[in-house]
């Protein structure tokens, strides 16, 4: 797994990282930032592309007629080409509204699982307005806070018949599943990347079906993120990534990206870089909450500046000592040659 080609990278995030600061035991502690506001923060913050949930770019949908829709997605997509940007993906919300009380595609439910699919299908309309063909699914909902509130069997069952429906529903589109054990659910049925792409390879069209993965994520399932990021690369699936970091297996953080773990978040890049990955480099990072107003994106600069450094410490390392100390099965040897290499020292 190694790549000569050197990447040109595009960057991403999705507008909910310039956020007001509140958490599950306080109100909100800075003002809100205007959405065409946050828009033209991307160029200047060294970014090229936003994420977006459907609701992010046609607020209250639900309430929409198809044209309306249509028309709210066209005025974005000018705001966009407006700034220079472009719109990664387009993810169905599908864990706010009263009907996805219980899980979207798997709700005991039948009328609530209508619900679920026909909200994608709005996403899907709304990717193509916006110039994308990537459809992401985080399936927050989608498990259980009791094991035995739902058929875990008849549960994939239906995240399958989802997929399948949207393959059928946009001959073009990829589907990308994002992965999370829990929160907000107890438990997921597609808990890992390995689950999903389990699970990707039962669907009609498993060409176009692939994942994202987020660090913190595959933290708090108790894996590294490279590990998660490289088995997917060998399938040809990694089609999108969201960097950020994690202090350890409690609720998602979405730290700095290397702010906790620097020789982790080195391998990370180390596996991107080595494995030739051409998607976007997207970020999921919060600020703190004792953040400033006037400080409130310095975490995606910071988060950015580490990514950008670590690929110019991963194109300049000494691989011919790396192999060597492979070779040599001297891994306590490499081992101080990397932490070496991350403190700039040359070994």
């Amino acid at each position: 797994m190694a790549s000569a080609k050197k990447t040109k990278y595009r960057f991403t995030f999705g507008p909910w990282n310039i956020s007001q600061g509140a958490d599950p035991f306080g109100p909100t502690v800075r003002k809100e930032v205007p959405f065409a506001a946050k828009i033209r923060e991307y160029k200047n913050l060294g970014f090229d592309g936003v994420q977006f949930h459907d609701d992010d770019a046609v607020p209250n949908l639900d309430e929409l007629t198809p044209a309306e829709i249509a028309k709210a997605a066209q005025k974005v997509k000018k705001m966009l080409d407006g700034e220079g940007l472009f719109c990664e993906f387009v993810a169905p919300r599908l864990w706010e509204h009263p009907k996805t009380i219980d899980g979207g595609y798997t709700a005991n439910s039948s009328s609530d699982r209508k619900y679920a699919l026909e909200r994608s299908k709005k996403a899907v309309d709304i990717a193509n307005i916006m110039g994308t063909r990537d459809i992401v699914l985080w399936l927050a909902r989608e498990g259980t806070y009791i094991r035995e509130s739902k058929d875990p069997i008849q549960a994939v069952g239906r995240i399958v018949d989802a997929a399948n429906m949207l393959l059928a529903y946009d001959p073009n589109i990829r589907i990308l599943g994002e992965m999370k054990p829990n929160e907000p659910t107890d438990s997921a049925f597609c808990p890992t990347v390995g689950h999903f792409m389990g699970l990707a390879y039962r669907t009609t069209d498993p060409n176009r079906v692939g994942v994202l993965i987020e660090s913190a994520h595959s933290i708090l399932a108790g894996i590294d993120p490279s590990e998660d990021m490289a088995y997917a690369l060998w399938h040809g699936k990694l089609w999108s990534v969201h960097l950020n970091d994690q202090n350890g297996l409690k609720y998602d953080q979405d730290k700095s990206f290397g702010s906790v773990d620097l020789r982790r978040a080195f391998n990370t890049v180390w596996v991107l870089e080595r494995g030739g990955f051409d998607g976007c480099v997207g970020l999921d990072v919060k600020a703190m909450r004792t953040t400033k107003q006037a400080d409130q994106t310095k975490h995606l600069a910071n988060s950015l500046e580490i990514f950008n450094r670590l690929v110019d410490v991963v194109r300049n390392v000494n691989v011919e000592r790396i192999e060597e100390y492979r070779q040599a099965r001297d891994y306590e040897g490499l081992e101080l040659f990397v932490i070496n290499t991350l403190m700039g020292r040359k070994a």
